[in-house]
Parts: C-alpha cells; structure tokens; sequence
C-alpha cells in the first residue's frame, strides 16, 4: 500500500490521484529564505504540519518512508522519528540540497543522489548512492517520426523545444515572443508556455503570417506527449529545474538554459553543472532578450557542436534511476511488502 504525503493545494494532487496511488494534504510552511514578516505564519504551518502527520503516521504506521525534499518533508520526518517508524529514504533531486534536505539527510538511513557531485554536500553521511533522476517510464518510448507526427511537424527543418516549467516561465515566453517571425523563417518552434501566460501567447499566435503559424506550436502545458516533444526537439530552451538533469540526458537534448533568478541558487549550480560538462549553454535571465536568437542562431549553425554535446548528455544518462530508487525502498524494507509513505516535495 502506498501514501503520498503532499500540500495543501499542492499540484501534485491530480498527477497522484491519476496514477491511482492515495493522497493526503497537510499543511505546512517555508522556513529558510523568506521574509521575516512570513515567518511567523510559515512556522505557525510548521507546527500544523508536524501535528497532521503524526496523526496521519500513526493511522498508516508505514515500513519505509521516502523523501524527494521540500519544506513539506520536514514535519513527517520528525513525526516518523518521534513514533520511531519505519526506514528512511531521501532523495536529492538537485545537485546542491536545500536548508530541508540537508536537515532530512540526518534521518536518513540512506541518500539517494542524482549526480556524483551532490557526494561533497553530504561529506559525514554513511550511506549514499548515485541513482540518477527517476522519469516515467513511457517517457522514453518515443520514435523521432512518431513524436514529429504527433505535433504535424516537418522532419526538414530543425524544431527548437521551449519550455517553462509546468507553470511556465514568463521571461521566456516574452522573449521568444520577440523573436519569433525571424526564428520561424529558419526552424519550427515547439512552445509548452504554462497556463499564466497562455492568452497572451495564443494572441502572439494569431498575429503571425499564417506561413509562419505553419511552423510554430504552442500548448499551455503537455503531460503524455511530453515524451514526443523531447523527442521531436532538436534543441531545447528552458529552465534549469532538476528534471534537466534526467531528462535531457535521456533524450541527448542539447539545451539553452535559463536559471530562474529567484530560486536561491539551485537552478544556477545545476545549469553550472551541464554547462561544465559541454551539454549546455547558460543564458541569463537578464540578457535573454537580446541573447535567446543569436544564442539559438548559433547552435543550430553548429551541428559539430551540438553532436558533441548529444554525446556527452547520453553518457550522463541514468535511464534506470527510476528503479534502482524502488529497488532502494524494497531493501530498506524487504518483508514489508510494499508499504511506503512518501513526503513530497511541493
């Protein structure tokens, strides 16, 4: 049996419910980094929070509990360690962990890790593993003609994927708004650009000539067709959330990443991390209106490039992470069946 512990108004609620696994919302709030005027409110949350899991922990009693971060962990941390319930498993999905991590990691029997540089972040913990960042598993079943005919794209011509995040990333989308009419005279754009901006998007839609309309795509947000989209992209655009670091080595996506400039500095390190590498280029958010054209002008120019990094993305690739992390749970546990509590990271 499986729980997944999340938030509040938490938008994770409808991807859990739909993959069938039970729900339960507890509130709860951010500590580290904000305002001392939201302080006070956000610890009230805290101590809700605390209260709610514990009620909820001692109702599921569960063998292994499994962690992906956030500040919504932390009170189920603490109520499974008061009951003294079950194993513990914390997965990092950024390179460098944050404030709830780092204090998670000291309840963890083990630490699972995207990549082998998060290893110095942890240097007194006995027990870490590099699993990789775990995708869905149909994520990858895409052929390239399939994802292209998914989207009624040309296999001719190049397609840059840009894309926000699930909430979308209104810098971006304002930017490639400006360069649209010149860039979709060389490319095909495939443009996911979250729900806040979507009027506006769909109105800079209809004010192209309709011979550029042809080669330009745009959607709100994708969820099963997210696959055929990596899949169709010759090169990708966007944010540099921790699912860059699983997906676009998946795919060999060589991509043009944008940090956001108010997520403390994860984005940063994990864009920092690709770029050294020779997978990525980083792009200010400050300069991406006059970077993002002359920035994709110059990689698609540059197919000896690009292949370099294809190449080196593919050997950074973990396609299996997403078992080796149930693998994981099952030995932290193994007569327990499958009972687990999840605290998501919201």
């Amino acid at each position: 049996m499986v729980l997944w512990v999340g938030g509040v108004g938490g938008m994770e609620a409808d991807l859990v419910r739909r993959a069938g696994v039970r729900y339960e919302a507890i509130p709860a709030g951010q500590v580290h980094g904000v305002s001392l005027r939201s302080l006070p409110g956000n610890l009230w949350r805290l101590l809700l929070g605390f209260f709610a899991a514990y009620r909820l922990l001692r109702k599921f009693r569960p063998h292994v509990l499994f962690f992906t971060g956030g500040y919504l962990a932390v009170p189920v941390a603490f109520a499974s360690r008061l009951l003294r319930q079950g194993k513990r498993l914390l997965y990092v999905p950024d390179i460098e962990p944050a404030w709830a991590l780092k204090t998670l990691a000291r309840f963890a029997d083990q630490v699972a890790l995207t990549v082998e540089d998060s290893r110095r972040f942890f240097p007194k913990h006995p027990n870490l593993v590099v699993s990789g960042y775990p995708l869905r598993p149909d994520l990858h079943s895409w052929k390239k003609n399939q994802a292209l005919e998914v989207f009624a794209l040309r296999n001719d011509l190049p397609v840059v994927l840009v894309y926000g995040g699930s909430r979308g990333a209104r810098s971006i989308n304002q930017a490639l708004q400006g360069a649209l009419p010149e860039l979709l005279r060389q490319v095909q754009v495939l443009h996911i650009s979250g729900n806040l901006d979507w009027n506006t998007v769909e109105a800079s839609r209809q004010a192209l000539p309709v011979e550029l309309q042809a080669r330009y795509r745009a959607y709100p947000y994708l969820h099963k067709e997210m696959g055929a989209a990596l899949r169709a992209a010759d090169l990708v655009v966007s944010r540099a959330g921790a699912s860059i670091l699983g997906e676009y080595p998946l795919f060999g996506l060589p991509a043009i990443l944008v940090p956001y400039p108010y997520a403390w500095r994860y984005q940063r390190v994990n864009a920092q991390y690709l770029v050294r590498q020779g997978a990525a280029v980083q792009v200010n958010d400050a300069d991406l209106v006059q970077q993002l054209l002359p920035t994709i002008q110059e990689l698609l120019a540059d197919r000896q490039r690009r292949e370099g990094m294809r190449a080196v993305l593919v050997s950074l690739a973990h396609p299996e992470a997403a078992m080796e992390i149930v693998h994981l749970i099952q030995n932290l546990a193994p007569h327990a069946g499958a009972t687990i509590a999840g605290g998501a990271r919201v």
